[in-house]
């Protein structure tokens, strides 16, 4: 019983981890480096530019673009959560992170990787609502329920991420802190662990599973009434909007589900280590930089409100 006290208790006893990322290729670090910084800061301008005119622009204050400030508040902090850190251990020779700051970022991630899962079922909804009921979509879709809708996102996805953390933090290391990642998440400390971590890759398999199979079939569901309904609509104009709108929203949800799929439920033995470090590395850093692009270029709600803020701007300079 002493012992295995002393087991699960090491963890809190390390000043740190090491966070391997591509050191065994030192010659790709700073070809990491400068992707990953250029990513980053075409992530905050485009995610920071969706939030700013979906406030300012009055045009843009529907329940749509309120789940999309969302989303692009949610892609801020998952990038903020984890980046800075693995640029950090990329410019030097210290790989380190402390164990404060691995276990805060475990948490974060998780909270936010499976809010994202709910949030896209959500603004899915909302697309329903728009296409198929669309004289009742104000009424359904009313500032409240849309503020119930993002609150269940939130705290649904920080309850996964209470669950699975805690969970993981009960593995013994047993003096173990090279993590294989560039990352803290589960399936890395998983890894890590010494002693026997079946219940926790069941309890993992069952929560992504639910967060990720049931989503996807929700969302794949309500485009295919969407899609029924978009071809009822007499002009092609309309069609095409309506393809155009969704067609934005299915991307995303195909790029995050596929590598979130392919990282926690395909098994560890299906895909080598190196790989499974590069689908952590997109769907971390790569995804929530091209959401807002997506929606940008696909949308010409999105570039017109950029076109009058714009003008706005050279009007008062």
């Amino acid at each position: 019983m002493l012992l295995k006290l002393i087991e699960r208790t090491n963890i809190s006893s390390f000043k740190g981890f090491i966070l391997k990322g591509v050191s065994d290729h030192p010659q790709l670090e700073m070809i990491f480096f400068v992707a990953i910084l250029f990513s980053y800061l075409l992530t905050l301008m485009g995610n920071l530019t969706i939030i700013l005119i979906s406030r300012l622009d009055a045009r843009l204050h529907t329940p749509m673009y309120f789940f999309l400030s969302n989303l692009s508040s949610l892609d801020l902090a998952f990038t903020t959560s984890s980046v800075p850190q693995m640029l950090l251990n990329l410019w030097g020779p210290d790989k380190t992170i402390s164990y404060g700051g691995c276990i805060t970022q475990l948490y974060v991630f998780l909270w936010l990787g499976a809010t994202e899962c709910i949030l896209l079922v959500v603004m899915a909804f909302d697309r329903y609502v728009a296409i198929c009921r669309p004289l009742h979509y104000m009424t359904i879709m009313n500032p409240r329920l849309c503020w119930q809708l993002a609150a269940i996102a939130w705290l649904g996805g920080l309850g996964n991420s209470l669950i699975q953390s805690t969970f993981t933090l009960q593995l013994p290391l047993c003096g173990h802190q090279e993590v294989d990642n560039f990352l803290c998440e589960v399936p890395a400390l998983i890894k890590l662990a010494c002693g026997d971590t079946n219940l926790n890759q069941a309890l993992l398999n069952g929560v992504c599973a639910f967060f990720t199979a049931v989503p996807l079939s929700i969302i794949l569901i309500s485009y295919g009434f969407i899609a029924r309904a978009v071809l009822k609509i007499p002009s092609a104009a309309g069609r095409r909007k309506a393809f155009n709108t969704c067609g934005s929203h299915l991307i995303v949800v195909f790029l995050f589900y596929g590598s979130a799929i392919y990282a926690y439920l395909l098994p560890a033995k299906s895909s080598s280590q190196d790989r499974g470090k590069f689908i952590s590395l997109f769907y971390s850093v790569v995804t929530p930089m091209v959401n807002p692009l997506i929606y940008t270029l696909r949308n010409k709600e999105v570039k017109g409100a950029l076109r009058r803020l714009l003008g706005k701007g050279r009007e008062q300079g």
